[in-house]
C-alpha cells in the first residue's frame, strides 16, 4: 500500500511539473528564457530512429546557442516531428507540437548573430524567412551546404558529434511536405500541432526528448 502511495505522488508530481513546463512555454517573455547558454555543452535527442547529439558552442552564434539551449532547457522540442526531410540536403524542425505553445513562439524572433561558421555536413542553424528573424525552426545540414547557405548566411551554432546515421535515416518520404519558412504555407503545423501532421504524416520521425548532458 505504501509503495502504491508512493507512486501515485510521483505521478502526480511529475504530472503537476509537466503542466509548470507548458505554462512556462506559453510565456516567451520570462526570464528562464534569458539565461546565457554555456560556452559548450551537449544537447541529446532521443529519437525515434536513434539518440543524436549536439555539441553547441556558443561563440560560434551567441544568440542562437542561447535561444537553442533555453528552449530545450524548458522541454520546447519534447515531440517535435522532423517535418521537413530533404535527404542528402538538411533536416528541419522545431514547430512544438502543442498549437498553443507554437503559437506563442511563432513570432518570437531574435537578432541575426555575426557568421562565423560555415554550414558544411552535421553543423545546426536555425531557419529563416528575412533577416532578423530566427525564432524556433532548427535545420542541421545532410551535406555541405556552404555554397548556398553562407551567403545568406544561415549561423550554425552547434554541430552533430554523434548519429548523423541517425539523421541520415530519418522517414523522408514526405520530403519537403508543405515546406518551410519561406514557402508560406506552415499555418497547419502550428494550428493543427502533432495531431494534425500524424493526420498527414503519421510515419515522421520525431524528437522525444531533449536533454542537456
Amino acid at each position: 500500500m505504501r509503495i502504491f502511495i508512493l507512486l501515485a505522488a510521483l505521478a502526480t508530481t511529475a504530472l503537476a511539473l509537466g503542466a509548470q513546463d507548458n505554462r512556462l512555454l506559453l510565456r516567451p517573455d520570462a526570464p528562464e528564457f534569458q539565461q546565457p547558454a554555456p560556452d559548450q555543452c551537449v544537447v541529446r535527442f532521443d529519437t525515434t530512429k536513434g539518440i543524436v547529439d549536439i555539441r553547441v558552442t556558443r561563440a560560434w552564434a551567441p544568440r542562437g546557442a542561447d535561444r537553442f539551449v533555453n528552449l530545450v532547457r524548458h522541454g520546447y522540442y519534447n515531440g517535435n516531428r522532423f517535418f521537413r526531410v530533404t535527404r542528402g540536403k538538411w533536416v528541419q524542425f522545431g514547430i512544438n507540437g502543442e498549437p498553443a505553445v507554437a503559437q506563442a513562439w511563432r513570432g518570437r524572433t531574435f537578432q541575426d548573430d555575426d557568421f562565423k561558421q560555415s554550414n558544411v555536413r552535421g553543423t545546426v542553424a536555425f531557419a529563416f524567412a528575412v533577416p532578423n528573424g530566427r525564432t524556433t525552426q532548427v535545420f542541421v545540414n545532410m551535406q555541405d551546404n556552404s555554397a548556398t547557405h553562407d551567403k545568406e548566411p544561415f549561423t550554425p551554432f552547434g554541430a552533430v558529434i554523434a548519429g548523423m546515421d541517425v539523421m541520415d535515416g530519418l522517414n523522408a518520404e514526405h520530403a519537403e511536405g508543405p515546406g518551410g519558412i519561406r514557402a508560406g504555407r506552415q499555418d497547419a503545423y502550428f494550428t493543427g500541432g502533432n495531431t494534425w501532421l500524424d493526420s498527414q504524416f503519421p510515419r515522421l520521425d520525431y524528437i522525444r526528448t531533449a536533454t542537456i548532458r
